[in-house]
């Protein structure tokens, strides 16, 4: 990465954070902004696709410390254009990077905006998507952001790979399912060995809600193996409410992380 990418990057890493939370920890000290604030979603940044077509990247801020928010598809949740662009309903509490990308025309105009809204708690905030050159980034400004800062590892981190199964699944309300999920990774970063000498940790499974009507509960959400070796995770997931869920089970070196989703149908 050049000087002027890490000059960028550095400028992004904290352009990327600069959402308004006024108050919020002090509040929260005091049990005020736990739950009620809305979410605000946030433009990461766009990629040029090796095919040219675009990714713009988004993530999310959802001010609350403790409290999830679920905003379905529809007028209060979505993209103009295009409505759906596969992104999540369920919003996890405080500041998500990097969420999910969308793929947009390469001919998409340079002066054209992407804007994803979100309403909740009675506001509503948007994020606008463009192809400000400032805002191009790569896998290294990914890095220095989802990771704890600094330059990218030398020589450079693959983003870890993942398989989950099933990759469908339908059952009653009154059932569960049993979900898998298998993660392998270059093992770049190193990690650093505990002051106890233990086994050096590898990839981080966990598992999370994506999308759907109700709340779910995962009996193992998180799995964490030994480094140099493939990560292997075993959950089960019961649901409060019929309809359709999307889970998402992320693999995560600690400086990229990789998704892999899972459809589930409750009857």
């Amino acid at each position: 990465m050049t000087e002027k990418r890490l000059r960028l990057a550095a400028w992004l890493a904290i352009a990327l954070t600069a959402v308004p939370n006024d108050g919020v920890i002090v509040r929260a000290q005091n049990r005020g902004f736990l739950t009620g604030q809305n979410v605000a979603p946030v433009f990461e940044g766009w990629q040029r696709n090796a095919d040219g077509t675009i990714a713009m990247w988004f993530g999310y801020f959802n001010r609350n410390f403790e409290e999830t928010i679920d905003v379905p598809i529809g007028p209060d949740n979505q993209f103009e254009p295009g409505l759906d662009q596969g992104q999540p309903t369920h919003f996890l509490p405080r500041r998500q990077r990097f969420v999910f990308k969308a793929t947009l025309p390469a001919n998409w105009s340079k002066e054209r905006r992407f804007v994803w809204s979100v309403a909740s708690h009675g506001k509503t905030d948007k994020a606008a998507g463009w192809l400000q050159p400032e805002w191009e980034v790569d896998d290294g400004v990914i890095q220095m952001n989802m990771g704890p800062g600094g330059a990218p590892p030398d020589p450079p981190n693959a983003w870890p790979t993942i398989a989950a199964t099933p990759e469908t699944a339908t059952l009653t309300l009154s059932e569960t399912v049993k979900l898998t999920a298998r993660a392998s990774d270059d093992g770049i970063p190193k990690p650093r060995r505990s002051r106890n000498n233990e086994p050096l940790k590898g990839v981080t499974i966990r598992w999370i809600e994506y999308r759907g009507p109700g709340q779910v509960t995962f009996s193992a959400p998180t799995a964490t193996g030994t480094y140099g070796t493939d990560t292997e995770s075993t959950t089960t997931a019961t649901f409060t409410a019929k309809g359709t869920y999307v889970l998402r089970a992320i693999a995560s070196d600690g400086l990229l992380e990789s998704p892999r989703s899972v459809t589930v149908i409750v009857k």
